[in-house]
């Protein structure tokens, strides 16, 4: 493990592209953390890779249906002990189902199932969606959030996960009501983050050189 907080040079990371990335920046972020940061289309290329990350803008629906080619693949380096990195909707993702697929006409669409749970919509009187800097709370010690607690991460979304076990939640954030700002199955090597690490400022640089150690590790 590095212990300047320069990131460990030698992790292989696979970015996935499914169509609703925000790639350019996370690839940035990952490469300024020391990975070697490869954009890949197809699902054998996360065979070989330290670690995967699953980016993602828009709807839910959207995304399970674009990333379908990848769900056996992405399934398979979970259960292999592959680190899996979900960021914003690619976090969504992991979980088992939506509200949003209800709310948008996008029926009962199915998640990758990886993390038990629901994404469910901001309720009450704060304004959707939630876009901004909020303060992250550690609740659960895992890799990926070492010397976070109490920093600030940019936020932007109208749905945040509630998983079925509250043990999966890793960090809480405030917006009208506590939710989930990182989650993580109970092995650890599946997690992500509902806010940007890669718009996120130095707090979320920390984070993808954590998740590069962590990758580099295993």
């Amino acid at each position: 493990m590095d212990t300047t907080g320069t990131g460990q040079r030698g992790a292989s990371i696979v970015v996935v592209d499914y169509g609703l990335g925000n790639l350019r920046s996370v690839t940035r972020g990952l490469e300024r953390a020391n990975a070697d940061v490869s954009i890949v289309e197809d699902p054998g290329a996360l065979d070989d890779a330290d670690g995967i990350v699953l980016p993602g803008v828009g709807a839910f629906g959207d995304g399970m249906e674009n990333a379908g080619p990848f769900r056996d693949a992405l399934t398979d380096a979970a259960d292999e002990g592959r680190p899996l990195f979900g960021i914003c909707l690619g976090m969504q993702m992991l979980l088992s189902s939506s509200e949003e697929a209800d709310h948008e006409g996008q029926g009962d669409a199915r998640g990758l199932d990886l993390i038990p749970g629901r994404n469910v919509r901001f309720t009450g009187t704060v304004k959707v969606p939630h876009m901004g800097w909020n303060e992250l709370a550690v609740t659960r010690d895992h890799p990926l959030v070492g010397g976070v607690d109490g920093e600030y991460a940019y936020f932007v979304h109208s749905y945040y996960a509630a998983p079925d076990d509250p043990g999966h939640v890793v960090a809480e954030t405030d917006y009208g009501e506590r939710f989930p700002a990182v989650v993580a199955n109970d092995a650890g090597n599946v997690f992500g983050t509902q806010f940007h690490p890669e718009k996120s400022g130095a707090t979320g640089l920390r984070i993808l050189r954590n998740f590069v150690d962590y990758c580099a590790d295993q």
